[in-house]
């Protein structure tokens, strides 16, 4: 299928996306125009909730599959916006819009290079590609919800922005519910043991804490103490602090070793972590589809932000067009020059591997 066409059609379908509101958990609209992309395209598909997939036409169960995944789903613009985040913008090369780097242009770039290969025969891997939801929440009914559905995935590209670049690793994430205890009493009384004076050698603590193993790619696991809340009224000294720890973890560790060890060493009366299913995630940079991006000019290195990699059971590849710093910001912008160079290359990435 001609390239140009489908990185026209890819842009056209991207400023529909942005002009669709698509929070988490509200994607019905969205996944109708990927739907509607999917018929024009003559691509058979089929639709579990907002998430809505295809497998390659000549899908053959004897071969190894190959996951292309990315999300149409949306944080919720901030207030810092000064060009409507729902109306796509072209203005000097970019195209503004909410959701338009994170990640509508690489959901679309996949879209493309799925419908380049879908009607080829003979390839060594099958393809399936899956436009999820819930990826910006978490949620239950996003990919995590397909794995069951899908095909048995053997390894998957997760397109979010990373410049093109392969990132080969992906920190996990923990996140913990902490408590510190004291004695409640009248602020007018001696107290000895106030849980907020208590609180500050518990965030020294974990302010100084290092985790023993560094990963090559991941570097070190970043532990950082987001919240904090106590008392009700300035006459009383309240009985504990809540805290909210914010934890990374490298590939050297499993979520549930990170746990096991604030459980045993950190000075809180109480540390629970809210869920251990968000792992850290890699690929051997000796995979094929890791040297074909080398090949390619392309650059590997460690990612500390979270994506749906983190709840695929296979080795993955996070790779995209679009810069990963302008995600979530004011007037969120991706280039068109970035998509068509993202769907290029995708394309000659997978051309030496299928």
């Amino acid at each position: 299928m001609r390239q140009e066409k489908l990185t026209n059609d890819a842009i056209v379908l991207l400023k529909q996306l942005i002009e669709t509101p698509s929070f988490s958990s509200e994607e019905n609209e969205t996944a109708l125009l990927i739907e509607k992309w999917f018929q024009n395209y003559g691509i058979s598909y089929q639709r579990d909730q907002n998430n809505v997939w295809a497998v390659n036409a000549f899908y053959d169960e004897n071969k190894p599959t190959l996951l292309l995944n990315s999300h149409h789903d949306t944080v919720k613009p901030n207030r810092g916006y000064t060009k409507d985040p729902f109306k796509a913008i072209i203005d000097n090369g970019k195209l503004y819009g909410l959701g338009s780097n994170d990640a509508g242009g690489c959901l679309v770039s996949l879209l493309a290079t799925f419908a380049h290969f879908y009607q080829q025969k003979d390839l060594n891997y099958n393809l399936v590609i899956v436009a999820s939801a819930e990826e910006e929440s978490s949620g239950q009914n996003g990919l995590n919800s397909m794995l069951s559905i899908i095909p048995k995935i053997d390894v998957a590209i997760v397109g979010e922005p990373t410049l093109m670049q392969l990132a080969i690793a992906e920190k996990g994430l923990v996140v913990f519910d902490a408590k510190v205890t004291g004695t409640p009493g009248h602020a007018a009384h001696p107290n000895n043991n106030n849980a907020i004076y208590n609180t500050i050698d518990v965030l020294k603590w974990f302010q100084a804490y290092e985790f023993d193993k560094v990963s090559e790619t991941l570097g070190v696991v970043k532990m950082t103490v987001t919240q904090i809340n106590a008392g009700k009224q300035h006459n009383a000294i309240p009985a504990e602090v809540d805290l909210v720890v914010d934890v990374r973890v490298n590939d050297q560790y499993s979520n549930e070793e990170v746990a096991k060890i604030l459980s045993e060493e950190s000075p809180c009366s109480s540390i629970i972590p809210r869920s251990l299913r968000l792992n850290s995630s890699s690929i051997p940079k000796e995979h094929e589809l890791v040297q074909a991006g080398i090949s390619l000019g392309r650059e590997t290195y460690g990612s500390p932000t979270l994506s749906d990699q983190s709840v695929l059971p296979c080795p993955s590849l996070k790779l995209g067009p679009g810069d990963s710093t302008r995600s979530h910001t004011a007037d969120e912008f991706i280039y068109i020059q970035e998509i068509e160079e993202g769907i290029d290359l995708y394309i000659k990435l997978l051309e030496k591997v299928l």
